[in-house]
C-alpha cells in the first residue's frame, strides 16, 4: 500500500467530495494545492456517454490551445519536394525528409512527438504502421497531420495544437498546460478544449453526452467540474 504523504493529504483537504465546481473555481483550488518538486502537467479527464465502438459516435478533433501546452514538441515532416522541405524547416520542424527519413523510422527511430506528411507520401508511410501506429504517431487527415501545407501544420503544432479522441472506455484525457501557467491561461486553455469537445458531439449521440469532467495535476487529486462547462449551443 502506498503511503499518503502530507502533500497529498493537504491537496485532498481542498477538495469537497461530490461538489461540482466551475472551471474558474477548480483552477483556483488546483493552484492552491501543494506543489510537487517539478512543474506538473494540468490534465482534464472527460467521461462521455457515447459508444466508441460505433463508428458514427466517435468523438475526435483538434484544437489550438491559446497558451500552448507548456511542452516543447519535436515535429518530423515527411515531404519530397525541396520547397515543402524548406518551408517545414522554416516553420520549425525538427526533422524533415522523405525516403531516408522513412527508412530511419522503419529501423526504430521514434524520438519525436508529432509526425506530419504530405498526401503523396502516405502510401510509402504505410510501411511504418507497425512502428508509428501503436505510439499514436501515424499522420492522419482527421488530425490535420496529412496536408500539402506542411508549414502551416508545423506552426499550429508548435503553437499548441492538440488532438483529442475517445479511448476504448469512451473517455478523453488531455493536458491543457503546466501548473506554472497563470490561472487565466489555464482557464482559457481549458474552456477552449471543452468548447471544442462539445462541438464534436456526434449527431447520433443521445442522452447526456458528457457524463463527468475533472481537473487535476499530475500528482494531485481530481477536482470535479460541472459537466456543462464549455457547453456551446449548436
Amino acid at each position: 500500500m502506498s503511503r499518503v504523504t502530507k502533500r497529498k493529504k493537504a491537496a485532498a483537504a481542498l477538495v469537497t467530495p461530490g461538489k461540482a465546481h466551475s472551471l474558474a473555481e477548480a483552477v483556483v483550488l488546483l493552484k492552491q494545492s501543494p506543489a510537487a518538486q517539478f512543474d506538473e502537467t494540468v490534465e482534464v479527464a472527460i467521461s462521455t456517454d457515447v459508444d466508441p465502438k460505433q463508428a458514427d459516435q466517435m468523438v475526435r478533433g483538434t484544437v489550438v490551445l491559446p497558451h500552448g501546452t507548456g511542452k516543447t514538441l519535436r515535429v518530423v515532416v515527411f515531404a519530397k519536394s525541396l520547397q515543402a522541405q524548406e518551408a517545414a524547416k522554416a516553420a520549425g520542424a525538427d526533422e524533415v525528409g522523405a525516403e531516408e527519413l522513412i527508412e530511419r523510422v522503419q529501423k526504430g527511430w521514434t524520438d519525436f512527438d508529432v509526425a506530419i506528411s504530405v498526401p503523396d507520401l502516405m502510401r510509402e508511410l504505410g510501411k511504418l504502421g507497425k512502428v508509428l501506429g501503436p505510439r499514436g504517431l501515424m499522420p492522419s487527415p482527421k488530425a490535420g497531420t496529412v496536408t500539402p501545407d506542411v508549414a502551416r501544420a508545423v506552426k499550429e503544432v508548435k503553437a499548441g495544437k492538440v488532438e483529442f479522441k475517445l479511448d476504448k472506455q469512451g473517455d478523453i484525457h488531455l493536458g491543457i498546460g503546466k501548473r506554472s501557467f497563470s490561472e487565466k491561461a489555464l482557464q482559457e486553455n481549458g474552456l477552449t478544449l471543452l468548447e471544442a469537445i462539445w462541438r464534436a458531439k456526434p449527431a447520433t449521440a443521445k442522452g447526456r453526452y458528457i457524463r463527468s469532467i475533472s481537473l487535476s495535476t499530475t500528482m494531485g487529486p481530481g477536482i470535479r467540474l460541472d459537466a456543462r462547462q464549455g457547453k456551446v449551443e449548436a
